[in-house]
């Protein structure tokens, strides 16, 4: 079907070449799964013959019902036969039911990289792709340099790819490899190549050095491309790719063309972008389209009270859709609206008054350089003790924490901290010590020493990450500091605390203080 887009993932093998980024056999099948799952069309899994990672990967069974794997190479080398290449037998020889080989498009780098007449280059492209199709293999050509080879020299970039077509590709891909062209040039490119190739059978391949990667997978589209090339969250060489996490929402979403992807699939995107970044170990980037866990937060008052009557005042579409949620952020903008979105989640009512009374609460702390957008626990430990929902698990009377740096045993250079802390629990006075590689750590670990016996689940309390930010820059050393606190337990719950002073230790204490009190009000909400 002409209106029919096809989705080809390189997440595997593009995005693979992303910095730091280094994929095991296992995170391959589990991503492949994933892709499999949402439906995309093609599954580039890496390269047969470049990695020991690559050749083991393709010899797994992988159970797939929606997409068809492919190999990735380049098409055989100059003065070879197709017969006596390795590269692309070895790409023959997997189970991919497709092949994908990339070839030079541009005369620029046939001449200056490849050092090959015009001649040779067309037949490495049409002889490769026809020794793929005689092993009953789907061939996909990717045109390398296409955009910027067209505009250098139309007529042999052109040839390059109407070689490929002709031989049996069932896609030929135009990459704008570089990663500089702009949409209206990639419409206006495209619209003559489909004058040449029918589109059904074109597709394109976006960089994204110019933030342009969706832009001008989407102007592909509309000139006639009916394949897109993108990896999940963009990752790639230098800029990274098309982002398929952003692509595929906008194409099902706000266009009329068709996809694999059905509808209610929408929802798993936000997982799928999450356990990517998990596996990588990489924190997600909060604000990204759709998926982000900023995507549908809005602090300013008005609009807070504008979506609570009608959400399509300010989100272009509802975030549940693609598996995300409404955030109404509270802040020193915030208004009523703001306030009782959250309490509403969290079930909390309140009269006139309190909510007046906590809007201006949260206006001060703001100005002392509290933020409560992503500390919400914070924000609810701030309004349940306002309202006297619940007790201090204990109170602190005072903590002393040292450093020392000296030589050890082994004649290294270590620096430790030794952190005391006095504590009130229930009618019992404990002092306790802990020991850390810094100060913070040193108090937390003090904390948890003299808590645990009353407080046993604060054994499976983590704390996952731990931010500071200078407020005062212009005060140095003196500067306010606010210390954001993220923290986990078992059973999979996140919540954020934030402390604020011109003590950087006595702000981390705050968060942590906060991080406890969350934990174990939790704990005893779940018991009663």
């Amino acid at each position: 079907m002409d209106d029919k887009v096809f989705l080809f993932d390189t997440t595997l093998r593009d995005g693979q070449q992303t910095t730091g980024v280094n994929f095991s056999v296992s995170d391959k099948m589990i991503i492949t799964q994933l892709l499999n799952d949402l439906g995309i069309d093609y599954i580039e899994g890496g390269w047969p013959g470049a990695n020991p990672t690559d050749n083991d990967f393709f010899s797994r069974d992988l159970k797939l019902n929606n997409s068809k794997l492919t190999a990735f190479g380049m098409t055989r080398k100059p003065g070879r036969s197709v017969e006596n290449d390795p590269g692309l037998n070895s790409l023959i020889n997997t189970s991919a039911s497709c092949v994908c080989i990339v070839g030079k498009s541009s005369l620029f780098h046939v001449k200056n990289a490849l050092e090959i007449s015009k001649d040779e280059n067309i037949k490495m492209i049409s002889e490769s792709i026809q020794h793929i199709k005689s092993k009953n293999k789907e061939a996909i050509f990717d045109a390398e340099h296409f955009f910027d080879g067209f505009k250098e020299d139309r007529e042999f970039s052109i040839n390059c790819i109407k070689a490929a077509y002709d031989s049996g590709a069932r896609w030929v891909v135009l990459c704008d490899t570089n990663g500089g062209t702009l949409p209206d040039e990639i419409f206006n490119i495209v619209s003559e190549v489909v004058k040449i190739i029918p589109g059904k059978n074109v597709g394109i391949h976006a960089h994204n050095d110019t933030e342009n990667a969706v832009a001008n997978a989407l102007a592909a589209i509309n000139a006639g491309a009916r394949q897109v090339q993108g990896t999940i969250n963009g990752l790639g060489e230098r800029c990274g790719n098309t982002n398929l996490i952003s692509l595929i929402p906008s194409l099902v979403l706000k266009t009329n063309f068709l996809t694999n992807i059905k509808k209610d699939n929408l929802k798993n995107l936000i997982n799928v972008s999450r356990s990517l970044n998990n596996i990588l170990n990489l924190q997600a980037i909060k604000n990204a389209p759709y998926v982000g866990e900023h995507a549908f937060s809005h602090k300013g008052g008005l609009h807070a009270s504008a979506v609570e009557k009608n959400s399509s005042t300010y989100e272009h579409i509802a975030p549940e859709i693609v598996g995300n949620s409404r955030n109404v952020v509270i802040s020193n903008q915030a208004g009523r609206s703001n306030i009782l979105n959250q309490l509403n989640k969290l079930k909390i009512e309140l009269k006139k008054d309190d909510i007046n009374n906590i809007l201006d609460i949260i206006k001060e702390k703001e100005a002392e350089g509290y933020s409560f957008d992503t500390a919400l626990a914070s924000f609810e430990l701030l309004v349940r003790r306002q309202l006297g929902h619940f007790e201090d698990f204990y109170n602190l009377e005072k903590f002393k924490v040292t450093d020392e740096r000296r030589w050890n045993a082994k004649g290294s250079l270590v620096t430790e901290a030794e952190a005391t802390v006095f504590l009130k629990v229930h009618d019992s006075n404990i002092m306790t010590v802990g020991i850390g590689n810094g100060p913070v750590n040193a108090i937390d670990s003090a904390l948890r020493k003299a808590l645990i016996d009353y407080y046993p689940t604060l054994k499976d309390l983590k704390l996952t990450d731990y931010k500071v930010m200078i407020l005062s820059s212009e005060k140095g050393t003196g500067a306010i500091t606010r210390v954001l606190i993220e923290s986990s337990d078992s059973s999979n719950t996140h919540w954020t605390t934030i402390g604020v002073s011109p003590n950087i230790i006595d702000a981390s204490y705050s968060a942590i203080f906060d991080s406890i009190t969350f934990k174990l009000f939790n704990d005893l909400k779940k018991n009663n």
